[in-house]
């Protein structure tokens, strides 16, 4: 899985050539525990035509208020440099599966 840093963010997520998925995360969340193997599991699955990435969001702040994150885990779905999706919480699979159903 691909780790995001307020240097990387903008060249790996913006002008990817393929969606990317990102995970917004803490430390201290217990539900972004939950969430990370489901992301993994995803990105297994799905590598060919989706990244799937993670920003620490206690470490890179400025990207978090860039889109207008407010609590983790939130997980933003960017097609060609724009957000396309936003989920907010922990959820099982199938549900996130759902949710981003036709947009990768």
């Amino acid at each position: 899985m691909l780790t995001l840093t307020t240097e990387n963010f903008d060249d790996r997520v913006l002008r990817a050539g393929t969606p990317v998925l990102v995970e917004f995360w803490a430390d201290w969340c217990p539900p972004c525990k939950m969430i990370a193997p489901i992301l993994e599991e995803i990105e297994a699955e799905y590598g060919d035509r989706l990244t799937v990435a993670k920003l620490n969001g206690d470490d890179h702040p400025e990207i978090v208020a860039r889109y207008g994150v407010m609590g983790f885990p939130t997980i933003n779905l960017y097609r060609d440099g724009e957000v396309v999706r936003q989920i907010v919480g922990a959820k099982p699979k199938r549900r996130l599966l759902a949710d981003l159903n036709g947009l990768f």
